[in-house]
């Protein structure tokens, strides 16, 4: 009997907003929890929210994503500098 507290592999990757696909690697890699009932994967609301909990991210850890687009823009700024400063010079 499945009742109210089980998703199918279906509407659980609907609710993480991901394909089957990613959603079978989650559950491969232990990731996040499933269980198969017969020839069907289910997985609980609980397990799921857990899942989406310890993925939160924290603030700070992205950092890494934009600093360097960031140093990236400077460094073409600059680059222009130097190109513009020998122009004027000859």
């Amino acid at each position: 009997m499945v009742d109210g507290r089980w998703l199918s592999s279906k509407d659980a990757a609907e609710r993480l907003g991901v394909s089957l696909r990613t959603l079978y690697r989650l559950i491969d890699e232990g990731q996040l929890v499933g269980y198969q009932i017969g020839r069907n994967i289910r997985l609980r609301h609980e397990d799921l929210d857990d899942y989406v909990q310890r993925s939160r991210i924290t603030p700070g850890d992205l950092r890494h994503l934009y600093q360097f687009d960031e140093m990236d823009a400077n460094h073409q700024n600059l680059s222009s500098v130097e190109v513009d400063t020998q122009s004027v010079v000859d």
